[in-house]
């Protein structure tokens, strides 16, 4: 290609980027409300010379989805059957550990896996891709395994369940988000949507294969399992993962983004909504439980859940693309808080009315991991989508550590201290905790769509 051919190109696109062409992630003839307009030259400096050309959305990059849906098949799956493996640990070798406590073990290693998430993206840069891909693999695998030894210690299960998996599920979580954005544009919101239904496929599966374990093999054996499995599969497709531009050493946290109203209004909409994410999955086997319903039929309305995560996930990518991502997270958000406030609490020990409840609530909960990427891309632009999401993960650090703790304190204080032996009117108040945080979520989208574009049928 001639110098004057690329410039001509360059040129071209550099025009499309400052009107919001599509094809460079931002939104239709909306750039001017997406940021200030004086951090447009800044937003340039960021990007490397040759970025304006055009995103393949699709090529290689498909290759980097399906590899990065195997590894979220067992981050996800992990934190999908938490519910499951707390009970079981409550029930054998835990049996005097406070519910609450319990519970912090799987809330500390989410905590980890988004609250590290601005050093992983600085790792990458160095790294590259594959690297840390290999190593969050490795880290999350190991950290299985070593939980296997550590089932009857509260301590040992901090050591290796939350410390070591967070770190991989951190490097796992912050490739994830920050690669398929550099191949797809257009149809961000499927990729995200096929990476993330790996996720939702993967707590599906190990909800129901983790309990078959536990009942077959024990509790320790099958951390091992679980370890092996990850290893055997996930390090072949870390390997295969590989970025289209090298990610930038320039800056590790850039607070200019929250210069951008609608970006700040994300932030803060996310940061409440990881309050109330994990308290279904987490508490339903107990609740079920508390209901009068076996172990089995805790993990199978789990299950049931996770797999409605997986159809949330799989349907919101395509509609982020088709009604705009801020559209689609306020559905989301709404849907989140509605179902945890009308039909939850109501519920009682009506198994009908709880698969109700796991169905609406596992597809809003699915949807969230693919439609803030999906909007915080967008808004941020091209250059600082890496960035921009891993600030904003950084702001979930709170909700994930203390979310579900709370939960389990509120449930205690209401005179709940084991499944067995909890009326399921004691799970109002962690019910209403839950779903006022994410009504608060959903409210904080709303000031972000409006900021965007005051006509509610507009796609943004």
């Amino acid at each position: 290609m001639s110098t004057t051919t690329q410039t001509i190109e360059l040129q071209t696109n550099a025009k499309a980027y400052r009107a919001g062409d599509p094809r460079t992630a931002t939104m239709e003839s909306t750039d001017h409300i997406n940021r200030p307009s004086s951090a447009d030259d800044e937003v340039h400096s960021h990007l490397q010379p040759n970025y304006t050309t055009a995103i393949p959305d699709g090529g290689y990059g498909w290759t980097v989805i399906a590899s990065c849906s195997i590894m979220t098949f067992w981050y996800n799956g992990l934190s999908g059957s938490w519910g499951v493996i707390q009970t079981a640990l409550l029930s054998t070798s835990l049996t005097n550990t406070p519910t609450a406590t319990i519970t912090f073990v799987g809330s500390l290693y989410l905590c980890l896996s988004v609250a590290l998430g601005i050093f992983g993206v600085r790792l990458i840069s160095y790294l590259g891709a594959r690297w840390t891909s290999t190593l969050g693999v490795a880290l999350l695998g190991v950290g299985e395994v070593g939980a296997s030894f550590s089932t009857g210690s509260i301590g040992g299960l901090f050591s290796t369940c939350s410390l070591v998996v967070g770190a991989g599920c951190c490097l796992i979580y912050t490739i994830s988000n920050s690669v398929p954005p550099q191949y797809f544009s257009r149809r961000l919101g499927l990729a995200n949507g096929l990476v993330k239904g790996g996720g939702g496929i993967g707590a599906t599966v190990l909800s129901i294969g983790l309990q078959a374990l536990i009942d077959r093999v024990g509790t320790s054996w099958m951390f091992r399992v679980l370890g092996l499995a990850t290893l055997l599969t996930g390090l072949p497709a870390a390997w295969l993962v590989k970025e289209r531009q090298p990610f930038s050493k320039r800056k590790l946290i850039d607070l200019s983004l929250f210069g951008s109203v609608p970006f700040s209004a994300l932030f803060v909409s996310s940061a409440l909504g990881t309050f109330a994410l994990f308290i279904p999955p987490f508490f339903l086997p107990l609740f079920a439980q508390s209901a009068g319903r076996s172990a089995q039929t805790g993990a199978a309305l789990v299950a049931g859940f996770n797999a409605c995560t997986t159809i949330g996930r799989t349907l919101a990518g395509p509609l982020c693309d088709r009604a705009g991502p801020t559209n689609t997270f306020l559905l989301t958000m709404s849907l989140n808080a509605l179902s945890m406030l009308a039909i939850w609490p109501v519920a009682g020990g009506n198994l009908g009315v709880l698969i109700l409840f796991a169905i609406l609530n596992g597809v809003a909960n699915g949807a969230f991991f693919v439609v803030l990427p999906t909007a915080v891309a967008k808004v941020a632009g091209p250059g600082r989508e890496a960035v921009a999401m891993s600030v904003n993960t950084t702001g979930w650090m709170v909700g994930y550590l203390l979310g579900t703790p709370i939960a389990g304190i509120l449930l205690q204080a209401s005179g709940g201290a084991d499944g067995e032996n909890t009326d399921v009117q004691m799970y109002r108040p962690a019910i209403f905790y839950a779903g006022g945080v994410a009504l608060l979520s959903a409210a904080s989208v709303l000031v972000a769509r409006l900021s965007l574009a005051k006509d509610l049928k507009m796609k943004v």
